[in-house]
C-alpha cells in the first residue's frame, strides 16, 4: 500500500509529509535529507542573513541531494516588525534559483503570494507553475488565503510549536472544520510525530502532514545532540505558552527562561515586551541549538515531544511513519469488515 494523496500528486513526492519551516533548523542538511527521504524538505529563508545567502543555501541543498530524486521548497514567514526583512528579495532569490514550492506564513501574505504567482525569473519567457502552501491557525484565515489562489493550506492546531494563534482550537476540531469549509487541499500541522497522527490526519480530511518538532530529533537535524536527547526525554507536558498577555501566543519548551517569562506575564501589572526582550532574544535561542544548553534561551517545541522516543534518520522516520499509518488504516478496514459480517 502506498499513501497517494492530492499532496503527493501535486508535488510529485513519495510521502505526504512536509518538513515545516523552522528558524535555525530549516537548513540545507535537513531539507535535503527530508527531500531524499520522499517528503517535502523546506529551507527557512530568514535563517539566512540575506537573499544572496539564501541563494547559496539553495545551491548547497541541491549539491547535498547529489542527483537523488526529491523536492524541497522555501519557507517565507512574515513577522510583525518595524524594520521588516527584504521578503521580496528572499522570494525573488529563491525563484531565480528555480524554487517552485513555497511555504508561506504570517500576517498579510497577499503581496508575497502575488509575487510568487507572477514573477518571471531572468531568462523565463513565461511564469512557471509554482506551488504555495500557506500556513493558517484559523479557518477564516485559510478561506482568505484560498481566495488569494494558494494551492494548499497547512492548518496549524493549538498543539503546534511556535505561534498557534489566539483561538485555542485543537487539531481534531480545526481539521474537521477545515474539511467542511475549504475547497482546496490542506495538510495538518501540530501534534504530529508518528503514523497514527498521519492516519488520523488523513481521516480528518487532510492530504498530508507538516512536522517541525519531530524533524528536530533526527540524525540530519542541525541542532546540538543534547537538545535532540532532551526532546526524546520529554513528555507532552514539557512545553509552555509565552506572550499570552501580549496576544502573540507562542508555544516553546518549558525551561528556566520560559518559566521566568510566564512569571513576569502573570504579575498583577503584567509585562510589556520591553520587559521580556532580553529573555526571549532570538540570538539566545540560536545558541541553545549550538551549545546544547536547553536552559540558555527560548526555543520552540510542540506537544509532539511526548510522542518522540528516538533520533532516526529522516529516511527511517518517513518510511516508518507511512508504514505505521498503513497498518492503522488496514486494521480499521479489518475491524469494519468484521463488523459487517
Amino acid at each position: 500500500m502506498v499513501l497517494v494523496t492530492e499532496l503527493t500528486r501535486m508535488l510529485g513526492i513519495k510521502h505526504p509529509i512536509v518538513q515545516g519551516g523552522m528558524q535555525w533548523v530549516g537548513v540545507p542538511a535537513l531539507a535535503a535529507a527530508v527531500a531524499a527521504a520522499g517528503g517535502l524538505g523546506i529551507l527557512t529563508a530568514l535563517t539566512q542573513p540575506s537573499p544572496d545567502a539564501l541563494r547559496v543555501a539553495i545551491k548547497e541543498t541541491h549539491k547535498l541531494m547529489n542527483g537523488r530524486p526529491g523536492r524541497f521548497g522555501v519557507n517565507i514567514t512574515l513577522l510583525p516588525s518595524i524594520t521588516p526583512p527584504d521578503y521580496a528579495g528572499y522570494v525573488k532569490a529563491a525563484m531565480d534559483e528555480g524554487i517552485d514550492v513555497f511555504e508561506t506564513a504570517g500576517n498579510n501574505p497577499g503581496p508575497i503570494i502575488k509575487l510568487i504567482q507572477t514573477y518571471k525569473a531572468p531568462g523565463q519567457a513565461t511564469v512557471p507553475k509554482r506551488y504555495i502552501i500557506h500556513k493558517c491557525t484559523a479557518v477564516r484565515h485559510a478561506l482568505s488565503a484560498q481566495k488569494m489562489g494558494v494551492d494548499c493550506l497547512s492548518i496549524d492546531g493549538f498543539e503546534c510549536a511556535g505561534h498557534p494563534g489566539e483561538d485555542d482550537i485543537g487539531g481534531l476540531v480545526l481539521l474537521a472544520r477545515a474539511a467542511e469549509e475549504l475547497g482546496i487541499p490542506f495538510i495538518s500541522s501540530g501534534g504530529i510525530a508518528n503514523g497514527r497522527g498521519l492516519a488520523a490526519s488523513l481521516a480528518l480530511g487532510a492530504q498530508g502532514v507538516n512536522m517541525g518538532t519531530r524533524f528536530m530529533a533526527t540524525v540530519e537535524s542541525p541542532i546540538h545532540e543534547n537538545i535532540k536527547e532532551k526532546i526524546v526525554a520529554s513528555n507532552e507536558k514539557d512545553t509552555v505558552h509565552i506572550f499570552r498577555t501580549l496576544k502573540n501566543t507562542a508555544r516553546v519548551f518549558k525551561n528556566k527562561v520560559s518559566t521566568e517569562v510566564v512569571a513576569l506575564e502573570k504579575r498583577p501589572y503584567g509585562a510589556k515586551f520591553e520587559d521580556l526582550r532580553d529573555l526571549v532574544s532570538g540570538a539566545r535561542g540560536k545558541v541553545v541549538y549550538e551549545n546544547g544548553d536547553p536552559d540558555y534561551g527560548i526555543w520552540s517545541a510542540g506537544i509532539a515531544v511526548g510522542l518522540i522516543h528516538d533520533i532516526p534518520t529522516c529516511e527511517v522516520l518517513c518510511d516508518r511513519m507511512v508504514k505505521e499509518a498503513e497498518d492503522v488504516i488496514n486494521r480499521l478496514d479489518t475491524k469494519i469488515a468484521k463488523a459487517k459480517l
